[in-house]
């Protein structure tokens, strides 16, 4: 685990750009503060920032090289399946240098060029280059786990772990602002691959790689997707054992470490069951890890007491009080792309803690995207109902349900206005938060002229794509290639290693990943979702944990925007600052802000451009630095 940057630059004959690579390395040296390493050659240059993981003698320190030096490579995560790689590698005869996870990539590559990236199976981000060939090779893993962005400049391209070294690491090349990403960030709350929210700053896909030359731009290619056989058949029991036994075996895939490690327990089935098997895994007490807040209706805490007495781990507590949101402008500044899902604050704080007791945690992300766990999947669900209708019976759906809605359940009601309109355009304003109609009466010249359909037809272009066979799959699906990869990958990420921790996801374990894939959609959810997985874990995990309603990890946003925050959010939106950017109508924000004094607080959306609005102060309106050059020796 570690922090990785490159250079190539754009002439052949030209030398690669040293110092800035060193500049980007020394901007997220918080991911890697055990060692550091650079390599130069022609047009190329690598740095990298090391947490120490597996192997931690100084021979695994990178850049790492192959036998005769003529590869060299910058790894970023962990390759779970190094060992029966390495083992195939020694049998073709290459020689290892250290016992390095990492190593094996610069080997297969001598052996299955650009076609390596499909045979590694981790959570990966890594640069290589070949000095014979002169060409770069840039891949991340099929998840997007690990993060590689790269930037356009005037002299060549520049790679980075993070999106805001890419900014201070070239003080006199500033970037513009992407008003059509901020457009979409003001309806996901983050900036959707494989764009950011500056011009000529991109991000790699997760799946994909590029291979290219000095002058060349990146060209991803798809290397994997999910599998698009039939969808299993057989008993639900047959399949429940079956997924426990991947399940089982993930896990213990996680457990390979040299360093202390431990597990996040939120009270969740998801990482409930993470810290069961790995119990029944270890020979000492887990440690485990959990976040409340003061008022008991917000917390959880006592669902991860469950767990932490049902398998007598060595559990730690923290309480996040409204005092603490200071942090929000750290993490506003190592996101480095606006990003409003609060619970990026509680991870931060929840990594932090974690931190201070062990180097790896494991965490349960991924199960909702995998089996159909989100509550708004039942909402979609009405949707589909609506799809299978005849054109009549349409007309008499709608109308009911419009009725019911507007008389019951208000958000059921606008939906249903909706459902003549595609999955897409449907499930955007299901999961969105400024809609189209908002955004005409919130937006001022400049950002009506940059908003457009990217969502709704990037959300589109996923659904046609699927392989999944059922409307639910195919939309849990959606959410795996989108809001896993974009947003709940990106927050764990950045919060674990702005305190240089590893965060390792069972759940996202390959075989997992395509087991799940294959599932019937009465597998997936009947009245609730994760229907197997309920039924998978049910001897594993507390009765009370199984039947409790789905809840995410996110702050008491409403409580405290009302109260503790009132005035920052007041100050920060309504001062001159805010009002000359010339983004937004200062009386329709106003009128948001009003509505924390009223029983239908529009918190979300204010979040929203709380966070933007800091994220401007930090990016744009910041004079432009760079941190201390490196003084490590290049290799």
């Amino acid at each position: 685990m570690c922090g990785i940057s490159g250079f190539l630059a754009g002439d052949p004959r030209a030398h690669a750009d040293l110092a800035a690579t060193k500049r980007i390395a020394d901007a997220i040296a918080h991911r890697g503060p055990d060692s550091a390493g650079f390599f130069a050659d022609g047009p190329c240059a690598l740095g990298h920032r090391r947490l120490s993981i597996i192997d931690l003698s100084p021979e695994a320190n990178q850049p790492q090289f192959n036998e005769d030096k003529t590869v060299a490579a910058v790894v970023n995560g962990e390759i779970y399946n190094f060992q029966e790689l390495r083992e195939d590698l020694v049998r073709k005869g290459h020689t290892f240098r250290s016992q390095s996870d990492c190593e094996v990539v610069l080997h297969l590559y001598e052996d299955y060029g650009e076609r390596c990236v499909a045979r590694l199976d981790g959570m990966f981000a890594f640069i290589l280059y070949d000095t014979k060939a002169r060409k770069m090779l840039i891949a991340r893993d099929r998840s997007g786990k690990k993060p590689l962005h790269y930037r356009k400049l005037s002299h060549g391209i520049a790679f980075s772990s993070e999106v805001g070294a890419l900014v201070h690491a070239f003080p006199d090349q500033r970037p513009g602002v992407d008003l059509s990403a901020i457009d979409e960030f003001l309806t996901l709350q983050y900036v959707p691959s494989p764009n950011t929210a500056f011009t000529d700053t991109y991000k790699l896909p997760a799946a994909h790689y590029a291979y290219f030359g000095p002058g060349e731009l990146p060209v991803p290619v798809r290397y994997w997707s999910k599998p698009k056989g039939e969808v299993f058949g057989g008993d639900a029991d047959e399949l429940a054992e079956e997924l426990l036994r991947l399940m089982r075996a993930a896990v213990k895939r996680r457990l390979v470490s040299d360093v202390p490690l431990g597990a996040f327990l939120s009270g969740g089935i998801d990482s409930s069951t993470v810290v069961a098997l790995m119990a029944q895994e270890s020979t000492r007490a887990v440690k485990t890890f959990s976040i409340g807040f003061p008022h008991a209706d917000d917390s959880e805490l006592k669902f991860a007491r469950m767990v932490a007495k049902r398998y007598q781990t060595d559990h730690h507590e923290e309480i996040v009080d409204p005092e603490m949101t200071s942090v929000v402008q750290a993490t506003v500044r190592h996101h480095g792309d606006p990003f409003a899902d609060s619970s990026a604050v509680a991870m931060y704080y929840l990594s932090k803690m974690t931190k201070q007791h062990v180097t790896v945690a494991l965490s349960g992300d991924a199960a909702d995207e995998n089996f159909a766990g989100y509550k708004r999947y039942n909402t979609a669900r009405i949707g589909h109902i609506y799809d299978r209708l005849p054109y009549e019976g349409q007309l008499v759906f709608r109308a009911a349900l419009e009725a019911f809605g507007r008389a019951i359940i208000p958000h059921v009601g606008a939906f249903a206005e909706r459902l003549g309109q595609g999955e897409a355009d449907r499930y955007v304003r299901l999961v969105g938060q400024f809609s189209p109609s908002e955004k005409r009466t919130l937006y001022l010249d400049r950002m009506r002229d940059a908003a457009t359909n990217a969502t709704v037809e990037r959300f589109d272009r996923v659904l046609s794509e699927s392989g999944a066979q059922s409307p639910m799959g195919r939309v849990a699906d959606l959410d795996w290639q989108t809001y896993l990869t974009d947003d709940i990958n990106v927050k764990v990420d950045i919060a674990a290693m702005t305190h240089s921790l590893e965060v390792r996801c069972p759940f996202l374990d390959t075989k997992v990943v395509e087991f799940a894939a294959r599932l019937p959609e009465n597998m997936l959810m009947r009245l609730r979702g994760k229907w197997l997985l309920r039924r998978a874990v049910k001897s594993l995990v507390p009765r009370a944990i199984l039947q409790r309603q789905k809840r995410g990890f996110a702050l008491p946003l409403e409580r405290w925007m009302k109260r503790d925050l009132r005035e920052m959010v007041h100050d920060t939106l309504l001062d001159k600052r805010a009002r000359e950017r010339g983004l937004f109508e200062p009386k329709i924000v106003s009128e948001l802000v009003d509505t924390l004094d009223t029983f239908h607080a529009a918190t979300d959306r204010l979040w929203t451009l709380l966070v933007l609005e800091l994220w401007f102060r930090e990016f744009v309106d910041a004079p432009a630095t760079t941190v201390r050059p490196s003084t490590e020796a290049v290799a």
